[in-house]
């Protein structure tokens, strides 16, 4: 069978995966119901996509990871 071929118009990005059994070593961490979702390099960019994020979906437990102290932080929705 032949398989056909694709060309890619775009570059892909790297996809950011983060899988449940591995724990992050370095950086913050946004924590939603209690599953890693994405990796920052400072506290801020972590703190700012994480009140976002529950400020959008105000019903999801939203927490900030610190990899080096190895504790979360509870994130509350901004007021308007």
């Amino acid at each position: 069978m032949r398989k056909s071929m694709t060309t890619m118009t775009e570059e892909q990005k790297p996809r950011n995966i983060m899988r449940a059994d591995v724990t992050i070593t370095e950086g913050f961490g946004i924590e939603v119901d209690g599953q890693m979702k994405a990796v920052f390099d400072t506290k801020a960019a972590a703190e700012k996509e994480a009140r976002e994020l529950k400020t959008k979906y105000p019903m999801l437990q939203v927490k900030v990871y610190d990899a080096l102290q190895k504790t979360s932080a509870v994130i509350t929705a901004e007021t308007a």
